[in-house]
């Protein structure tokens, strides 16, 4: 077998982790084939000399993607238990699995390269203390992040094409509906309908969304919420937060708007001036 030649004693007495994920539920569902391969590494590693008892699956990322370590609980636990020298060998399927971004990858790699820990994907065996090793494993990380930065950029322009016309089916907020022909038209339940117009007369008749709220709860009204299935209604006492999104919902207003939100950088820079607010143009029509 190739690269069983890297597998000594040292190795042996430590345990064989097989890491096994799949990036979304649906894949978990359907993809059965591809988990089923995943798990069948741990042979593998009895095939290299490790007891069947020596061998766990981490498979608690399942339905997780690898772009973050902060969700992915399993990754976490496989770094700190190769950390602690625990770690003799790594099996995954292939790189993609590990991570799909270079930071967490290359801090794998140098934790494994210090406790002597061995990686094994579907080509080889690899020893990241190794130069040639490490850089086909480095090259194996850069293509995954790269695969994952392309496959985002077609989803993104396809979102974007399909907004560009105004054919992008989101999800509507409550008092719309679907129609037959994907047209966007008022709900046929009349309650929720009028529920909703009574938020924008009391708002014209008092102009604040806090007096609005006092005047619902006052009368005793309720306003609808979608569910989290959003394809059912229900029915709930009145809060700022539900009336402050009736109030400034665009879709209110008979506008399409798409991609007007930007989400921040979560690590913030230490000397601001030297990142400079970078803006761009969505489509809102």
């Amino acid at each position: 077998m190739i690269g069983v030649s890297k597998v000594t004693a040292a190795h042996l007495r430590r345990d064989a982790y097989v890491y096994v994920r799949q990036s979304t539920v649906m894949q978990v569902r359907e993809h059965t084939e591809s988990l089923q391969r995943q798990y069948e590494l741990a042979e593998r590693a009895v095939e290299l000399g490790w007891p069947s008892a020596r061998v766990v699956v981490i498979d608690e990322d399942l339905g997780r993607s690898g772009a973050e370590t902060s969700a992915r609980t399993g990754f976490q636990r496989l770094v700190a238990d190769v950390g602690l020298g625990q770690v003799g060998l790594i099996l995954g399927i292939e790189v993609s699995r590990l991570a799909r971004n270079n930071a967490d990858w290359y801090q794998l790699l140098d934790l494994c390269a210090v406790t002597d820990t061995l990686i094994a994907d579907g080509d080889g065996l690899y020893h990241a203390g190794d130069f040639n090793d490490r850089l086909v494993l480095g090259l194996k990380g850069t293509m995954s992040e790269a695969e994952l930065h392309l496959i985002r950029g077609r989803l993104t322009a396809g979102l974007r094409h399909k907004a560009a016309k105004g054919e992008l089916r989101q999800g509507l907020p409550v008092g719309y509906d679907y129609d037959p022909d994907d047209a966007v038209v008022l709900s046929a339940d009349e309650a929720v309908v009028e529920a909703i117009a009574t938020v924008f007369r009391r708002f014209a008749e008092i102009g604040s969304a806090r007096q609005v709220l006092l005047s619902l709860l006052e009368d005793g009204l309720v306003l609808p919420r979608r569910t989290c299935t959003r394809a059912r209604v229900r029915w709930a006492t009145p809060t700022y937060p539900a009336v402050h999104d009736f109030l400034t919902n665009p879709c209110y207003a008979g506008a399409f708007v798409f991609g007007r939100t930007v989400t921040p950088s979560r690590q913030q820079p230490l000397v601001p001036q030297a990142h400079p607010t970078s803006t761009r143009s969505f489509v809102s029509l």
